[in-house]
């Protein structure tokens, strides 16, 4: 990945969840741009392994969103923050909404009293476009109501409310990013709430039939890890995205059918899905209008949806 930006080197950052899929990845690029970086990490989804390539050059706080002696060590003497940990799954959020509110609600606002009482410059919070729900409009634009319809996405909302509180009240910068639907390596496909690609990828390998819920003709914004990443490094610094709120996507919607299509084409086999009933919470469609990013932030996609599908298959297919 080229660099984002130069004018964080030496500067000390925090990424919160740094152990994690997109955090992990962004941590990485934060040490080849020559920050200062520190990881607060609870290894619940996080692993020691996703940080082995910049082990010895980052420094790891071991604790939880909701240990404030932990979140104390992590904030000291940091100037921007990097907000990624989270409970990351509409269906777990949907059986578990008491943790996902502690969490990602909860944990958010500690994290932003704490920046706020060590003098941090900026906290770029990592949002979702699952909070547009049951807006039907599309492209999604940030101007657009917010009709959250899972409390993963009503967490999300809600961190963005009080990032907006406390950087028009307190001294502390904030930047909201709504990423639609992420993926890449490291990204997890051994779980219940797996995300779709790293699942059928990894199934798909197996011979297994993936299954869609739903008729498969929804459609998402697929956006390969990097270019979150940078719209991340490009948030830290950009002069007048302190308060605002950002789509960060590529504007390329892609059905689930189509997704299938692809990575039989790419692997090389020819796999029909199963189909099941839609799942509670899932939004229908979703893709991002990303002109507000592209003019306040200087963004732009450096990675396609089909050159990042192309990376992941290698990438899950070198770790099976």
């Amino acid at each position: 990945m080229t660099s984002s930006s130069s004018s964080l080197s030496g500067t000390q950052v925090l990424v919160t969840g740094g152990a994690g899929f997109i955090g992990s990845n962004l941590v990485e690029q934060l040490v080849k741009e020559g920050a200062r970086v520190r990881v607060l990490d609870n290894f619940t989804r996080g692993i020691q392994t996703n940080l082995a390539n910049v082990r010895d050059e980052v420094e790891v706080v071991e604790g939880d969103l909701l240990d404030a002696d932990a979140l104390d060590r992590a904030v000291k003497d940091t100037e921007v923050i990097f907000h990624q940990a989270a409970v990351v799954s509409v269906p777990y959020s949907v059986q578990n909404p008491t943790h996902t509110t502690e969490v990602n609600v909860v944990g958010t606002l500690s994290l932003l009293i704490a920046a706020r009482d060590a003098d941090v410059r900026r906290m770029v919070f990592a949002s979702s476009c699952s909070v547009y729900g049951a807006n039907l409009r599309l492209p999604k634009r940030e101007t657009f109501r917010s009709k959250p319809i899972s409390p993963y996405a009503a967490s999300k909302l809600t961190g963005e409310m009080y990032c907006s509180v406390f950087n028009s009240l307190w001294d502390i910068e904030t930047v909201s990013l709504r990423y639609f639907n992420v993926f890449g390596p490291r990204q997890p496909a051994n779980s219940e709430y797996a995300s779709v690609i790293p699942l059928f990828i990894t199934m798909m390998l197996r011979g297994e039939q993936p299954t869609i819920f739903g008729d498969g003709y929804q459609r998402r914004d697929f956006t390969y890890v990097d270019n979150v990443v940078s719209a991340n490094i490009l948030s830290a610094t950009a002069p007048k995205a302190a308060g605002k709120v950002f789509n960060v996507g590529c504007g390329q919607p892609l059905d689930i059918n189509e997704l299938v299509d692809s990575l039989n084409g790419m692997l090389e086999t020819d796999i029909k899905p199963r189909y099941a009933p839609t799942r509670a919470g899932d939004v229908r469609d979703a893709w991002a209008d990303i002109t507000l990013a592209q003019r306040v932030l200087g963004y732009q996609p450096v990675v396609d949806v089909t050159e990042g599908l192309r990376r992941t298959v290698g990438h899950i297919r070198e770790s099976l």
